[in-house]
């Protein structure tokens, strides 16, 4: 299963689209609960008017971190900032970057 998360750009075909962060950690634990394999999070940076439910993306990495999860993840942030934030989490835990 791969999951897209970002507030505006629609999901590719034969991805799961969650809009927010919270939404995206409640979407993970279910997958974890029913045994899905989680193949890929793709993931913006900036989640515009969703920031409220959890906060930009970044947080989802944050809670990835503080919950000892691991997946291969995909940046596809247009923010360079953002991305860079984001990577050097990716690089600090060891995780599989999918470029």
């Amino acid at each position: 299963m791969k999951l897209w998360i970002d507030d505006v750009r629609p999901a590719p075909e034969g991805y799961y689209w969650r809009e927010s962060v919270n939404v995206a950690k409640c979407f993970i634990q279910m997958c974890e609960k029913k045994g899905i394999e989680i193949e890929l999070l793709d993931l913006d940076h900036d989640a515009g008017c969703f920031a409220d439910d959890g906060g930009d993306y970044i947080k989802l990495l944050d809670w990835l971190e503080e919950t000892d999860r691991n997946y291969p993840i995909r940046i596809h942030s247009m923010n360079p900032v953002g991305r860079e934030r984001m990577r050097a989490i990716i690089q600090r835990n060891g995780w599989k970057e999918i470029k």
